[in-house]
């Protein structure tokens, strides 16, 4: 290879492994590299995209590449981050700029405004506004309705204060504060409003094509990330009300407060009312969920449960227990579940889980140990699989030997983040 072409080769290779450092350099010196293909047709620009590196990415772009530029398959490094699910590097070569990788339930299109949460009069004028929006929810179901643009997603029902006017008034209501749309000058104000009642029959009138979810977690994966963002905070809180309605301290009863985002204790000289105390605020439950990857760095280690459908395996995942880090939580959940012992391990990304109210720690991590003995009360089997094996499954080979965790699950994330990585591309 000539001097031009080990040149070339190291600059795609650290566009390929993220090291955006190394690019910066190589940028200062010459910046004939940026829009070089190597023998596979592929530019620096595509190779960050292919593999999800923000950074890198990110210096490309501000050097001057032209995103134009497609490779053998007619694809530019847009088309390539779309197909491989790095929709913050979409944004990003599309001028949207976020660093943070799009996972279902994380997308935030409210301003959750929690100054406001003790402000009645604000919080009043918001809910007589025309233009609020209210969010219906019965046994932590949310009202919706028949996706408009495909068959099989479904769409939240956003209601007007005139359709639920007879709720508000109503003493078997709960009603959270969500937040102020963030996009719209106007800032429509989001309700989330829970109703003990079935009021199915009252809203039938309304809105005929509407029904409230009855399976939450296949539902739930069927509404757009949007929709989706917004759920999984409502439904979070109204989760903790609907465990927590007395005081978890003395057993008393409790008043909302805060808009939602506290319950204090009625019952005067409760130690619950001295200091700040979680037991009066939301719940939130960390849960680590890690890919276990081979010591050849070639395999990873998936498990697969009893409830899990035919053929899937997915990330080991497990409770943070108190006085404990993510790092130990990850080493003995994988211990306690496969007999594997682990040694570094790597954050990567989270996930708001309202199921009902996790928060997803999605980590990899690197085992010291490979001989899998699980524990049949945890899971009932697991297995090292091959990153092609892996690819397989990601694109649904008719080979595969697998079947992937859903695309709306940080697992999937995961699994596709690490056959990204050092991909022989």
């Amino acid at each position: 290879m000539s001097v031009r072409g080990e040149l070339l080769q190291r600059f795609l290779d650290a566009a390929s492994g993220g090291d955006h450092e190394t690019l910066s350099l190589m940028l200062s010196q010459s910046r004939e590299l940026l829009d070089e293909r190597g023998e596979q047709g592929w530019t620096a620009l595509m190779l960050t995209a292919r593999n999800g590196h923000y950074e890198a990415a990110r210096v490309l772009l501000t050097s001057g590449c032209d995103t134009r530029v497609t490779n053998r398959s007619g694809q530019t490094a847009r088309d390539v981050a779309v197909f491989w699910g790095h929709t913050h590097i979409a944004r990003l070569l599309t001028g949207t700029d976020t660093q943070e990788p799009d996972i279902h339930f994380n997308r935030e299109i409210l301003d959750r405004m929690s100054d406001r949460r003790s402000d009645g009069e604000w919080l009043a004028s918001r809910r007589a506004s025309p233009e609020t929006v209210f969010l219906l929810f019965h046994a932590l179901s949310p009202l919706v309705r028949s996706g408009a643009e495909r068959e099989e997603q479904i769409e939240l029902c956003k209601l007007r204060s005139t359709a639920v006017q007879e709720l508000l008034t109503g003493s078997r209501t709960l009603e959270v504060f969500l937040g102020v749309e963030k996009q719209d000058d106007g800032q429509p104000a989001w309700f989330a409003l829970s109703t003990e009642d079935d009021p199915s029959q009252l809203l039938q009138d309304k809105d005929p094509g509407s029904f409230f979810l009855q399976e939450a977690m296949p539902g739930l994966l069927r509404l757009s990330d949007d929709d989706a963002g917004v759920v999984a905070q409502a439904r979070s809180v109204l989760a903790w009300h609907s465990r927590y309605r007395f005081c978890p301290t003395c057993g008393s009863d409790t008043k909302v407060e805060e808009a939602g985002y506290k319950r204090t204790c009625l019952r005067a000289g409760c130690r619950s009312l001295q200091g700040v105390h979680n037991t009066c605020y939301p719940r939130v439950d960390p849960v680590v969920i890690m890919l276990v990857l081979h010591p050849d760095g070639k395999q990873c280690m998936l498990g697969r449960k009893k409830i899990f459908p035919p053929g899937m395996f997915s990330c080991l995942a497990g409770f943070v227990e108190p006085g404990e880090t993510l790092e130990a939580a990850v080493r003995r959940e994988v211990q306690e579940e496969s007999g594997v012992q682990v040694g570094s391990v790597q954050y990567l990304s989270s996930q708001a889980w309202p199921m009902p109210s996790c928060l997803m720690i999605g980590c990899h991590c690197v085992a010291v140990t490979t001989d899998i003995k699980v524990d049949q009360n945890e899971i009932e089997e697991a297995r090292w699989f091959t990153r092609q094996q892996v690819m397989d499954a990601l694109v649904k080979d008719k080979q595969a030997v697998f079947v992937m965790p859903p695309r709306q699950a940080i697992a999937h994330y995961l699994l596709k983040h690490w056959i990204g990585c050092n991909a022989n591309l």
